[in-house]
């Protein structure tokens, strides 16, 4: 039979052999910088082509076995890219720069002698260049060294001791199923066939709803450093994000960095008597939850710890079975990693301390053919927003596409993209339009 002479090889993004691990840095010295590559590469790119041997048959166990992959790797091919994602070029692994240069580059750096650091550090760092709003730049330095774009931002919060890029953060963390995100882990996107098509990093922050369909993302993208909620795993590419946790991580149990594991529904409720109520109590209390208790928090399971439980989840927009007033896994998640939303203030009716947000009715109010006040109080407060252009008359009670395009117009004012911005209102949406 007739085989080609030569083929394009892409060596898969998380394999760790050493010939793999060669070809991904010559891939990346082969690109010029503006797209990706190695900021030291010269000259023309050059393709990476391994011979095969013309007429050699392989046999059936070789092929086989060439064929088994336990975990393949994410989605590379730009062909099957369909939107690019952000515009986020960036430069290659280099030392820190500027004032804030110090310690190793990164190309002497060893992943062995990686910083300790936990996870309130990290989102604690990565606070600081939202606050600053630093503007995203691949050739320009913050004052602490670090490059200005989205794997410059990780090196930062991560305290790495150079500036990494997509196509080598991987090897400073482990990775790990997306169930599994805790604060300060990162989703990672590296395309190696061209690194300037979609190659993208976000810190991940917390869980924003139940279902795990939306997360707080912190990310340095154009124009500057943003907190955004974002959809699981970013709003392209999303299936070739992977999960990765900083390698150099402490695991603490105490501060807002916690990495206490849940310890099961069991030790909550009436009758519980353990050091976890105790713990829970004392959380919830500096969630905003004081006054909930006039003796304690204490570790005997009371009324004061279910009503303190209920109304912390229900801050997070949660309803029914979900602020039944017993924690569950994400309630003591966010409780004790410090994230999600404070309990409001006595007479309080919003989310996270807010005063003048109704609660959200649900999403089935607002479908083709439903009629209620809460379609009619949407309505009202799109155009006092300023989102009402789309109304021929009205708004009223009843549900129409005037008001899904109005919704629209307002989320993708947010920012929001996709399925973030189809015109049917979730609580978040209904948070914002009444903040």
């Amino acid at each position: 039979m007739t085989v080609p002479a030569f083929e394009e090889y892409v060596p898969a993004i998380d394999c760790t052999c050493a010939g793999c691990a060669v070809q991904r840095r010559t891939a990346a010295a082969a690109l010029p910088t503006r797209q990706g590559g190695h900021p030291a590469a010269h000259g023309a790119r050059r393709a990476l082509v391994l011979a095969t041997a013309a007429g050699v048959v392989l046999s059936a166990g070789l092929a086989e076995a060439a064929t088994a992959v336990a975990d393949p790797a994410p989605v590379t091919d730009p062909a099957l890219v369909t939107d690019p994602g952000p515009d986020s070029p960036q430069g290659g692994p280099g030392p820190l720069q500027g004032a804030g240069a110090s310690g190793p580059s990164a190309s002497q750096a060893s992943t062995s002698t990686l910083r300790k650091t936990t996870r309130a550090e990290i989102i604690n760092r990565a606070k600081k260049w939202v606050t600053a709003q630093v503007p995203y730049s691949m050739s320009k330095y913050w004052s602490d060294g670090y490059r200005q774009d989205c794997s410059g931002y990780v090196s930062m919060a991560w305290d790495l001791a150079g500036n990494e890029w997509t196509g080598s953060l991987a090897s400073y963390g482990t990775r790990i199923a997306r169930e599994d995100l805790q604060p300060g882990d990162i989703l990672l996107f590296h395309n190696p066939a061209d690194p300037a098509k979609g190659s993208h990093v976000t810190i991940f922050d917390g869980w924003t709803d139940s279902a795990h369909t939306h997360y707080t993302a912190y990310e340095q993208t154009t124009p500057h450093t943003r907190k955004q909620t974002t959809p699981m795993a970013y709003w392209s590419n999303s299936g070739s994000y992977v999960a990765y946790r900083y390698k150099g991580l402490s695991t603490g149990t105490g501060g807002s960095g916690s990495t206490t594991k849940f310890p099961g529904a069991g030790k909550f409720g009436p009758g519980a008597n353990n050091a976890y109520v105790t713990q829970l109590g004392k959380l919830l209390v500096a969630r905003g939850g004081k006054r909930f208790y006039k003796v304690g928090p204490g570790p005997a399971w009371g009324s004061a710890d279910r009503q303190a439980t209920a109304a912390f989840q229900k801050a997070q927009g949660w309803k029914g079975k979900e602020a039944d007033g017993i924690p569950g896994p994400d309630t003591w998640r966010l409780l004790t990693t410090g994230t999600g939303r404070d309990i409001p203030a006595a007479g309080g009716t919003g989310q996270g301390g807010s005063t003048g947000v109704p609660a959200f009715p649900g999403r089935g109010y607002f479908r083709s053919g439903q009629s209620s006040s809460h379609v009619d109080k949407l309505g009202k407060q799109l155009v006092r927003k300023g989102y009402g252009k789309y109304y021929v008359s009205g708004p009223g009670p009843r549900w129409t596409e005037a008001d899904r395009r109005n919704v629209e117009a307002f989320q993708k004012a947010q920012g929001w993209r996709g399925a973030e911005a189809d015109g049917y209102p979730g609580p978040e949406t209904w948070r914002r339009l009444f903040a």
